[in-house]
């Protein structure tokens, strides 16, 4: 396992459905200035920065990281760039993680940033024809990118064979239901992109189609904005801590799996999301859990789409296979529930900002668990083609 980690600081930029006054340098740097503020350190005194940018398209140059690393602060010091997908800010985590683990450094920073909406379609006069095609690169360009891939009809392959496996799960009042739900909850982010954009299950049940069965108020939101995280070595934090005031909340338990990417290849599973239930596992394992539901505390879920949160609490083994609502139905992730699940709001409410979404989300579970005394809280990744990647982070305060 090597050396304990934990995490020091942690900060955002709002995210925003576009930041018309900023370049994705800028919000790298007004994440990067908060996050060393909250750590209560200066730039030379993080060892290496990895960095979470998911798509060059996006950022409009192939090589994205390398204008960050003298802007941030960091010149003449080890950076990498990670991109998987939506889980992009996850695995970066994960790699910080594994580089102070080992000994190699004694902090690190992890930052995410993306400027999705620049991209632009001059036939439609908008951003997300553009947006589309270009994730759509993220697919099989020699097939599936060519008759129309995208994301959501990648994820609605999963989601309607699970349907077709258990008819009586994911009903669309519930799913509507916990939209709803994640809705009142980012009523207290600030940093959210829809803040104030609360629905009532109805509303979410009379939105239109986007691809069944996902209505447009169940799916995630484009997002522009950047997350930062530091990570540290056990003394350093303990130290940082010290200074601060603020508590370590240390990283217990990492683990990845990527699931095959074309759909239908696993047809013993097929309507499972098999890389999350291998990296929760080994996330578990690692930090010594049995029993997600009663040793959990706080969740904060990578929801692409409402369908695939259920089904991705069940793979992690919150609720049985087939009994996904009832996390609505028997209360377990309503207010009192036994899990508080995506008070940020989600990536359906406080955005999806691809490379820094995971990172953000690792922000928002930190700051739950300080300030409501919760021991164990959990971060979750995913992306690419029916959510090939699974990350799963166990994060604890003593």
């Amino acid at each position: 396992m090597g050396r304990r980690v934990g995490i020091v600081g942690a900060a955002v930029t709002p995210f925003k459905s576009k930041w018309y006054e900023k370049t994705y340098y800028e919000l790298a740097q007004m994440a990067t200035r908060d996050a060393l503020k909250d750590a209560g350190i200066t730039a030379q005194e993080v060892d290496a920065v990895v960095y979470g940018i998911y798509n060059d398209i996006f950022e409009r140059t192939c090589i994205p990281e390398h204008p960050l690393q003298a802007v941030i602060g960091m010149q003449n010091k080890p950076g990498v760039r990670i991109s998987n997908g939506g889980a992009t800010g996850a695995y970066a985590m994960s790699v910080a993680h594994a580089y102070i683990a080992a000994g190699r450094y004694d902090t690190a920073m992890v930052l995410g940033v993306e400027k999705a909406t620049d991209c632009f379609d001059f036939t439609s006069m908008s951003s997300t024809p553009e947006v589309i095609k270009v994730i759509g690169w993220s697919g099989d360009s020699f097939f599936e990118q060519k008759i129309g891939w995208t994301a959501a009809d990648s994820y609605a392959e999963v989601v309607l064979a699970y349907m077709d496996r258990y008819p009586g799960d994911l009903k669309p009042e519930i799913t509507a239901k916990v939209s709803a739900l994640l809705s009142e909850q980012v009523k207290t982010n600030r940093y959210a992109q829809r803040q104030f954009d609360q629905c009532a299950p109805a509303e979410v049940m009379n939105s239109r189609y986007i691809v069944y069965p996902f209505k447009e108020l169940e799916i995630c939101v484009y997002s522009e904005g950047a997350a930062a995280v530091i990570f540290a070595e056990e003394n350093t934090a303990k130290a940082i801590a010290q200074r601060t005031g603020q508590p370590v909340v240390w990283i217990t338990g990492v683990g990845e799996a990527n699931e095959v990417s074309f759909a239908g290849k696993n047809l013993n599973d097929w309507g499972r999301i098999k890389s999350h239930h291998v990296a929760a596992n080994m996330a578990y394992k690692m930090a010594g859990i049995t029993n997600p539901l009663k040793e959990i505390d706080v969740v904060e879920i990578h929801d692409a789409f409402i369908h695939q949160l259920e089904i991705t609490m069940a793979e992690m083994g919150f609720v049985p296979h087939g009994k996904a609502d009832s996390l609505i139905e028997d209360g377990l992730m309503t207010p009192g529930g036994e899990v508080s699940v995506n008070p940020s709001g989600g990536l359906i409410y406080c955005g999806h900002a691809v490379g820094a979404s995971n990172i953000m989300s690792a922000w928002s579970c930190r700051n739950e668990m300080i300030e409501k005394q919760y021991r164990r809280g959990l971060v979750h990744g995913t992306g690419s083609t029916i959510a090939q990647y699974g990350v799963v982070m166990i994060l604890e305060h003593e």
